[in-house]
């Protein structure tokens, strides 16, 4: 069988990534090169995800945990409802309007509506540390939605999605139909609503993958590639982990902001226009010229790393127990590096997704040594220096380690 149409049975579980031990059964080296970006890949009997996220965890979102919109989405017949068809107020001594109400939802899906849970990254803890993990595998961001369908029930027309996305089947079951691309490669601004006619089309045709997935399967799908689903005599619950891919296009923009960066610096280019001009004609090829060699001079690093730091965020805080670190540290309390930060440190200076912090030279030996993410006694490293890292919410206590 070829990469281009893979199903995987039964992987094994000796890797050390993610990817290997609980999406593909592939290394990380043999995911990026026959499938990344590429290719749909079928892997069937996955693992088990009872341990990310289950039916219960469903009712405790939506009718124990106050969530608000945009935290859910309602579905019927391929259409989106409005917020306030399933929201209300949260009763006395709330003044939010707008939180879930779970008689509203229950009847809507009574009658074969699709709840979508959103951003579960950001609601659900062990999804959360799932996708931190994958996002760190494959150094793009993850997000997470959980889609519930009632049976028989299909929630969303044929589309395609602006990100690559891989589905895991949790609970009951779901038929997939899955065609090859209209439009390869879709930039976040090329949404499949801007070739409904393409993909409408397509649709009708022969699909590259029409199967059903079962509890621990797992579908891949590279950004572009069209799908829908439909639940069958059961209830229905999959995880989409989405992955927001950078693309060079991406780079390109951050290389022509960087470009535009040096020229606000060339007097030719801040000069102006001469009097009565009625086009770019004639002024054209000295901008060229400065643009090329601006963009030969340009280093789009910075803004790189920034906009990426930007799509993700650092793992949990405690506000109670980062200050019982504070208050109890010595040089035998252990810390470590905050997970998800982002760290770079480029000379002197240490910049994280919670902001920079410029260190002198005698101090930078012990900085480098925590961007290994190790657990550390603060007397190693200077029991000052972690004092201002821990109040930077740069360090954290390390939970393994002795008592403070």
């Amino acid at each position: 069988m070829t990469p281009s149409r893979t199903t995987r049975e039964d992987p094994g579980v000796d890797g050390t990534g993610v990817l290997e031990t609980r999406l593909t059964g592939l290394t990380r080296e043999e995911f990026a090169r026959d499938v990344w970006a590429r290719t749909a890949l079928l892997t069937r009997r996955a693992g088990d995800f009872a341990d990310l996220f289950s039916a219960g965890a469903v009712d405790e979102l939506i009718a124990r945990r106050g969530l608000r919109t945009p935290f859910l989405r309602v579905a019927r017949n391929g259409a989106t409802l409005p917020d306030s068809a399933f929201t209300g107020p949260a009763g006395v001594g709330a003044t939010i309007a707008d939180q879930l109400d779970d008689t509203v939802l229950w009847r809507e899906f009574a009658d074969g509506a699709t709840l979508v849970l959103q951003a579960l990254h950001r609601t659900w803890e062990p999804v959360a540390a799932f996708c931190a993990g994958l996002s760190t595998e494959l150094g793009h961001p993850v997000q997470a939605n959980a889609y519930v369908t009632p049976p028989q029930s299909r929630g969303f027309d044929d589309h395609y999605d602006v990100h690559d996305v891989f589905v895991l089947q949790i609970e009951g079951t779901k038929r997939w139909s899955v065609h090859r691309p209209v439009h390869p490669d879709p930039l976040r601004d090329q949404p499949w609503t801007d070739r409904r006619a393409a993909v409408a089309e397509a649709a009708e045709g022969e699909p590259y993958l029409d199967t059903v997935l079962e509890p621990g399967d797992v579908l891949y799908l590279p950004r572009g590639w069209l799908h829908a689903a439909r639940a069958q005599g059961e209830v229905s619950v999959h995880l989409t982990l989405g992955v927001h891919t950078w693309t060079r296009y991406a780079l390109a923009e951050h290389l022509a902001q960087a470009a535009l960066a040096v020229l606000r610096e060339d007097p030719a280019l801040r000069g102006t226009l001469p009097l009565g001009v009625d086009g770019p004609d004639g002024e054209l090829d000295l901008v060229r010229e400065r643009l090329a060699a601006a963009v030969t001079r340009a280093d789009p690093a910075p803004l790189f790393h920034r906009a990426r730091r930007a799509q993700g965020r650092p793992a949990p805080l405690g506000p109670l127990a980062q200050l019982a670190a504070v208050d109890r540290l010595g040089p035998g309390t252990s810390v470590r590096l905050r997970p998800a930060l982002a760290p770079r440190l480029e000379g002197g200076r240490l910049t994280t997704r919670v902001g920079w912090l410029d260190f002198p030279d005698d101090e930078l030996p012990s900085v480098a040594r925590l961007l290994d993410g190790v657990a550390r006694p603060a007397g190693e490293l200077g029991v000052p220096l972690v004092a201002r890292l821990l109040r930077a919410g740069v360090l954290v206590p390390d939970e393994q380690g002795p008592p403070l």
